[in-house]
This record gives structure tokens, sequence and C-alpha cells, in this order.
């Protein structure tokens, strides 16, 4: 069964969405993540996926204390990223609560500090974020290009010792019109043993079945379930059951 992870993406210590990464296209959906991260819980979700824009931006950890909030009055296991560009964010993401955090941006522009991180921490604490549009790897919240193919980039990690990815096609996400399922197929075709994590594009349901077919282990939700597309109800019920029913 695929394991569903809904998202809070974080500005000024609300849940927000994004389109396509455009800081300029920002919805507030609630101002109390603790509330949101609450009802994830109540409907049997056991991981929870938080995103620090305001560090992604701010090249630093910045939301922290809502991550701390998270960690103290909820069981969910939490993955965190946005903003971590030292060994400083890093410490304070784990110290606050974390379980696992991300790293993007800092394993293209510094590849011996997220080296470094997954040497100290291991491979089961630290994911690679592999995010990407045309083929081509993305920093700084999605704001910048490189030149990094995605499947070499990945497969330069994996040697070194990374077994989990959280990989984003920008183009879907925030879109609810599907996710990248060649994108995905592609990588664990490459690399069938890594944990990939799909994110971005997922609008319904049938989404996440397809994704599942496709042999991806987890899915991000985030957008979908703000919108009302996939209900709290829902995630309990595929939680509860492991099936990826319809939308009744």
């Amino acid at each position: 069964m695929i394991e569903i992870i809904p998202a809070i993406d974080l500005i000024e210590g609300k849940c927000v969405r994004l389109t396509r990464g455009d800081f300029e296209q920002v919805r507030v959906y609630n101002e109390s993540p603790i509330d949101v991260a609450k009802s994830f819980e109540d409907a049997g979700c056991r991981h929870l996926h938080i995103v620090d824009l305001d560090g992604a931006k701010s090249q630093h950890i910045v939301n922290y204390k809502v991550l701390e909030e998270v960690a103290s009055k909820t069981e969910l296991k939490i993955d965190f990223g946005g903003g971590l560009k030292s060994d400083d964010d890093v410490r304070i993401a784990f110290e606050c609560g974390a379980e696992k955090i991300t790293g993007g941006s800092i394993a293209v522009k510094s590849p011996t500090t997220f080296e470094r991180w997954l040497e100290k921490y291991g491979s089961r604490r630290v994911i690679l974020g592999a995010d990407t549009r045309d083929g081509k790897i993305l920093t700084d919240g999605w704001q910048k290009g490189s030149n990094e193919s995605i499947i070499p980039y990945i497969e330069e990690y994996v040697q070194k010792g990374i077994t989990q990815i959280i990989s984003t096609d920008v183009k879907c996400d925030g879109t609810l019109t599907g996710p990248s399922i060649d994108l995905y197929k592609l990588i664990l075709d490459k690399f069938p043993r890594l944990y990939v994590i799909a994110s971005g594009g997922v609008g319904r349901i049938a989404d996440i079945a397809e994704l599942e077919k496709a042999g991806v282990p987890a899915v991000i939700v985030g957008k979908a379930i703000y919108e009302n597309c996939i209900t709290l109800k829902d995630l309990e019920r595929i939680n509860t059951t492991g099936t990826c029913l319809q939308n009744e």
C-alpha cells in the first residue's frame, strides 16, 4: 500500500500552498499548523512533510518553533525541509523534533556539506530533495535552475549512500492535474531499491492509485487535501482499509 504523507508548507507560521513554486501565487489555508497536523493524525496519518518556505527564501531555518510545537503535541514523524543550509540549521531541526530532514539546494550547491550530514546522521534520517523542471534539478525554493540532470544527479548520491528521495515535478505542483507518473517510472526503473516519495500534482485519489500501480512507495499530498479534493475522511478510510478507494 502506498503511504500518503500530508504536507504543511509554512510562510509566517501559517499553512499555505504555492502554485508551481511561485511565491507570487500564495494562498493561506489555515493560520494554525498544529490544528492541521492534529487533523492529519486523527485521520490515521503517521508521517508529515513540513516545508519552511520562509527558510527556503532566507537561506536558513525560520519556522522551527512551528516544527517544535507539532513534534511535541503530536506523534507524527516529521520530515522537515526548506532553508537547511548549515550544520546549525540541521541541528536545530533535529532538536526541535524532526525525525528526518530533506536537503535540496544544499546538495547541489554544497555537496560536501550535504555529504557530511549524510555521514553524521545516516541515510535513514537524511533525504535527498530532487525537484525538477524539464529534467533539470532546481534550487533556492525552485526559483533557480541548475545544470544537473535528474538521473545522473540521483545516481551520484545513490552511490554516496542515499536511500530516500523526494522528487517534485514543479510543472505539476499545486495544479491538481495529476502527478508526473513517467518521471517516477523512470527513476524507479533506474533505481529500483530507492525509496521514492512522489510530490506534486495529485488532485484525486485515482492519482494516488496510479502512483501505487507504478510502484511508488509514498506520495506527499498537500493542496488536494486543503481544497477538499481528497478529504480527511478519505484519508481515514484509506489509512484504515489500506486501499485507495475512489471518491464517492
